[in-house]
């Protein structure tokens, strides 16, 4: 993140309304890195240490010089919000 923003998407398989998050990313024309929370516990738990971003499931966080810029969870994430993360750094 310390050359261009990194968006992570921590997706949990068995959840609808990370489910529905992911329909949400899905629309969007970026690179998401998706993160299997079930599967990669230990590295949610990383995350959260290195960003001081609490975990929630499903989530957006994006990186900027390695620091969080902005983070969304739940019925907050949305293909708008998080485009307009991507391009604005205004109102974060």
């Amino acid at each position: 993140s310390n050359t261009e923003e990194v968006v992570l998407f921590l997706h949990d398989y068995a959840c609808p309304i990370s489910s529905r998050a992911y329909l949400q990313m899905s629309r969007l024309d970026a690179v998401v890195n998706l993160i299997d929370v079930a599967k990669f516990k230990d590295l949610t738990v990383n995350i959260a240490e290195r960003t001081s971003v609490v975990h929630e499931s499903p989530q957006v966080i994006i990186l900027r010089n390695g620091i969080s810029k902005w983070d969304a969870s739940h019925f907050a994430i949305t293909e708008r919000r998080v485009k307009n993360a991507l391009t604005a750094d205004a109102n974060l």
